[in-house]
């Protein structure tokens, strides 16, 4: 991967990581600001309802956050679009399909065969 893809790649992942930390705040001061609403009892029930799905997917979003960083430290360290099992590089279009991957489409699919075996 030469230079420009990389830097592209950089741009790329720090935009996401932006939208998503500005999400997450959104929800938090949301989250926040309806505990202190007065909210009839059903529609308190419907609330932590809601609450516990948004929650539900920020700790989903909070571990992506954790591989766009992974991968910006990659980039830092000459690493990214390599792939962690084999050493080979990551071909682009995997990249581009999932910029935080770590591993090449074939590591990757070995894996996740393994994982089916031992299941």
């Amino acid at each position: 991967m030469n230079k420009t893809e990389t830097e592209q790649f950089r741009v790329l992942l720090r935009k996401r990581l932006e939208e998503l930390l500005n999400q997450a705040k959104s929800v938090v001061s949301e989250l926040v600001s309806q505990n202190g609403q007065e909210i009839e009892y059903l529609d308190r029930a419907s609330e932590y309802t809601n609450q516990a799905m948004k929650l539900r997917i920020r700790t989903r979003e909070s571990r992506l956050i954790k591989k766009i960083m992974g991968a910006l430290e990659r980039i830092d360290n000459d690493a990214y679009g390599i792939c962690d099992t084999c050493g080979e590089d990551i071909s682009i279009k995997r990249l581009e399909a999932r910029p935080v991957t770590t591993k090449c489409i074939h590591c990757k699919e070995l894996e996740e065969r393994n994982e089916m075996l031992t299941q």
